[in-house]
């Protein structure tokens, strides 16, 4: 005989969950990830078993017999079919009221003390037709998951009435709503990031994710947009397989593609390595994302259709030249344009839409790509022309691109890009993924167009400067200049203008090298620069250029004052000497600091300290009479004072060191000074003389770091630090390369080594960047000679034992 479904019972020792389990063990088997491409298989048979085995547990629950108005039904992924092996369950146990209140409760603890035995995420509720219309209505994450109902077991009317129900109060009410889904999405979107630019993205809430596509299902569910379709199916699919590899990488159901798992998931999902499977995670998200708009736009403009619309009405169309009209938010063909008959159509229209900064209407994009001839080979001038327009939009031309990228217009345009399109970049300066970067790097060269006589040329050189950061490049400069003028000679550029851009390309690195880590005073510096661009003065004004819109592109790390400074002082002694104007002395050049330092006095017997705080800490200036260990004694008095050096310029004139440093304050004490002048001065003083009380502090840090270094050596070692020697870097000096990890009082112990030997620090450029040092120092005998062969070798090792010691 059965039970009585109403009866109470222990719902823990009632029903058995072995049967369950052994579904677990089965499911565990079959949602183990295969191969690339069975994705969707997989996830269907994941679950068609999940069903089977939420059916024979309704079975049990209920001891066989039928409950009329009583039903139980899936939302979330269990219910659209594409669970992860990891995923919770979302369950719902839907009734009419039918049954007693103490026996539905009893019915629901025989339903899930099983699937938590089981060891089942789970995420359950139990309600009635009123109870989830009013959740819906309180809480829009709800309303949306609750549209995709699915009944598992029970009775199904009562799951199509819910769902009926629910779907016509989503439409009744979708014009109030969707102001309110709008901001929901871009402030989940500001939490969480855009998925393509990001590199440890959330594959569910990021901009671009799996959260996207439910959106996007709701609003054609309002009837407000059309369901996902294409490209957009394709890249879900993508970042479902992507997720489902990180649960079994991960042995847990997270959504967060964590650097430390990359590897695993890329070997796992059978991609070459973690950067092909970032850059497809990418272009999957940017494909969602793309389409999320494109959704949003539409219902917006459906919901002011439908607000004004008393009769039938002609579209407004805003003329905007070429048979390009502006209606509604976007840019449409005119009825009289017959995109068949004009290959240069879509560039026309991509100059339109960047400089109106207004996206392409999807139909306007996809007749573009699929019904305008191709152009021919070699570009025509007006192709070049239009390109040319179209790079130098300014901030539209991003949306713009990534509207012609997702038809495939960039592709055939320039099908080098497909190698560079989201690919990662794995460094402290770049926010942005290449492509992405390159982009905004035309859009910075935008803004420098009337600093150059061919301002066509900068920012096709800006577009293509980074088109050799490929999978396995070496020099990506050398590897881009060869990709770009294959690129150059489709396009139609004549010869010269083509080796120009070329030379850019190689070339778009040593300005800023030449002046961050070069005495941009020195003439073999100056030398250097204009070899570089062949001794011409438009392609130095281009390189220049796009050395700013490469670096600003890169992000304010890239980007500082200093680094201005230095890139406009070395292009300015470049110019003057291809003008035949007297060059610059040392003396008097622009230094690390965004303005012109002061004369060095003829006569100088103390020590002259300035310091001029500004937001982050202060620029520092010290004039005295120059000896060796000056350097290190600076360095380390500022140490002392709990200062970070971000850049120095170290200078020597006359016997007279001019030392100018930029210093960043501790956070907690911005309330005073950040630099005492008193101190540092009297320290310097006292070191002249001989007296160390003043570094005392640094010098028993140095001595615990010896104490503890048997300590750390089973510890893994850090990056080993690199010494070079740059060849003809220096007239009259020695000019080494110091590469390490950045650290309390590394200057003063550099500079302290070198002392030691008898070496004079001539001038030296510093810079401290994301955790690692980049010092370059002109070295001389005391006697200001280049250092001697072996002197050389002794320097180049007492500065690698100064940065291993540490």
């Amino acid at each position: 005989m059965t039970a009585d479904p109403q009866a109470p019972i222990d719902a823990r020792t009632t029903v058995a969950p072995s049967a369950l389990r052994d579904r677990r063990l089965s499911l565990a088997g079959t949602r183990r990830h295969l191969a690339r491409g069975v994705g969707p298989v997989r996830r269907a048979a994941v679950s068609s078993l999940t069903d089977a085995s939420l059916q024979q547990l309704w079975q049990e629950a209920t001891r066989g017999r039928a409950l009329p108005g009583v039903a139980l039904a899936a939302t979330g992924s269990l219910a659209r079919g594409d669970g992860g092996p990891l995923s919770d369950l979302d369950l719902v146990l839907l009734h009419e009221g039918r049954v007693a209140a103490g026996a539905l409760a009893a019915l629901a603890d025989r339903l899930w003390y099983p699937l938590w035995d089981s060891g089942l995420g789970l995420d359950h509720a139990v309600r009635s037709l009123a109870q989830c219309r009013q959740t819906a209505s309180g809480d829009l994450v709800a309303a949306v998951g609750l549209l995709d109902l699915r009944g598992i077991a029970g009775d199904a009317e009562v799951v199509t009435s819910v769902r009926a129900a629910l779907a016509h109060d989503w439409r009744a009410n979708a014009r109030r709503r969707l102001p309110e889904l709008v901001e929901s999405v871009h402030a989940r979107h500001e939490r969480f990031g855009d998925l393509a630019q990001s590199l440890d993205p959330d594959l569910k809430e990021a901009r671009g994710g799996l959260r996207d596509l439910t959106v996007l299902r709701a609003l054609a569910m309002a009837w407000l947009a059309e369901g996902p379709r294409g490209r957009v199916v394709t890249a879900y699919e993508s970042l479902l397989d992507v997720r489902d590899a990180l649960h079994v990488v991960t042995g847990r159901g997270r959504t967060r593609l964590t650097l430390p798992d990359q590897d695993a998931v890329a070997a796992l999902l059978g991609e070459s390595d973690s950067d092909a499977l970032l850059a497809d995670v990418a272009t999957a998200g940017r494909a969602v994302a793309h389409g999320l708009d494109a959704a949003l736009r539409r219902a917006g403009q459906a919901q002011r259709a439908r607000t004004l619309r008393v009769r039938a009405r002609r579209p407004v169309l805003t003329p905007l030249g070429h048979g390009l009209h502006a209606h509604d938010g976007e840019v449409v063909l005119g009825p009289r344009v017959e995109p068949t008959r004009d290959p240069l159509l879509p560039l026309r229209a991509a100059v339109v839409a960047a400089r109106a900064q207004l996206p392409l209407a999807p139909a306007t994009a996809a007749n573009l790509a699929d019904r305008c001839p191709a152009l021919p080979t070699p570009w025509p001038q007006p192709a070049r022309e239009l390109l040319g327009d179209l790079l130098a939009s300014g901030p539209g031309l991003v949306g713009t691109w990534e509207d012609l990228d997702q038809v495939g217009l960039v592709s055939r345009w320039l099908p080098e890009w497909d190698a560079v399109r989201s690919r990662p970049q794995r460094n402290g300066i770049h926010r942005h993924t290449v492509d992405r970067h390159s982009l905004g790097a035309a859009v910075e060269a935008a803004t420098l167009v009337r600093d150059v006589a061919r301002p066509d040329l900068l920012v096709v050189a800006a577009l293509l400067h980074d088109l050799g950061k490929v999978a396995g490049a070496g020099d990506h400069s050398e590897a881009g200049a060869v990709r770009a003028r294959a690129v150059l000679e489709r396009w139609g550029y004549p010869p010269g203008e083509r080796d120009r851009v070329v030379t850019l390309v190689r070339r778009h690195l040593t300005l800023v090298e030449l002046a961050t880590r070069r005495d941009p005073g020195d003439p073999a510096t100056v030398t250097a620069l204009l070899d570089a661009v062949d001794h011409d003065p438009d392609t130095l004004a281009l390189l220049q250029a796009l050395t700013v819109a490469d670096a600003r592109a890169a992000g304010e790390k890239a980007w500082t004052p200093w680094r201005a400074t230095l890139v406009d002082q070395l292009t300015a002694q470049a110019r003057s000497r291809l003008e035949g104007a007297p060059r610059t002395p040392v003396s008097s050049a622009t230094t690390a600091t965004d303005h012109a330092p002061e004369p060095v006095p003829a006569d100088v017997d103390a020590p002259l300290v300035t310091a001029r705080p500004d937001q982050t800490g202060a620029a520092v200036t010290v004039v005295c009479p120059d000896r060796v260990g000056l350097f290190a004694d600076i360095a380390g008095l500022l140490a002392v004072q709990g200062l970070e050096v971000r850049t120095a310029l170290i200078r020597t004139v006359d016997g007279v060191a001019h030392d100018e440093w930029r210093v960043t304050a501790p956070a907690d004490d911005t309330a005073h000074d950040p630099v005492d002048v008193d101190a540092l001065t009297r320290g310097l003083v006292r070191l002249a003389a001989g007296d160390r009380t003043p570094l005392l502090a640094l010098d028993q840090r140095a001595r615990r770091r010896t104490l503890t270094g048997a300590s750390r050596a089973g510890a893994a070692a850090p990056d080993q630090a690199r010494v070079l020697v740059v060849p003809g870097g220096g007239t009259g000096a020695t000019v080494l390369e110091v590469r390490a990890s950045d650290g309390f009082g590394l200057l003063h112990d550099l500079g302290r080594a070198l002392a030691r030997i008898e070496v004079s620090v001539r001038s030296a450029h510093v810079a401290t960047y994301a955790g690692q040092t980049l010092d370059t120092f002109y070295l001389t005998t005391p006697g200001g000679g280049a250092l001697t062969p072996p002197l050389v070798a002794r320097a180049v090792s007492v500065l690698m034992d100064a940065c291993d010691g540490r």
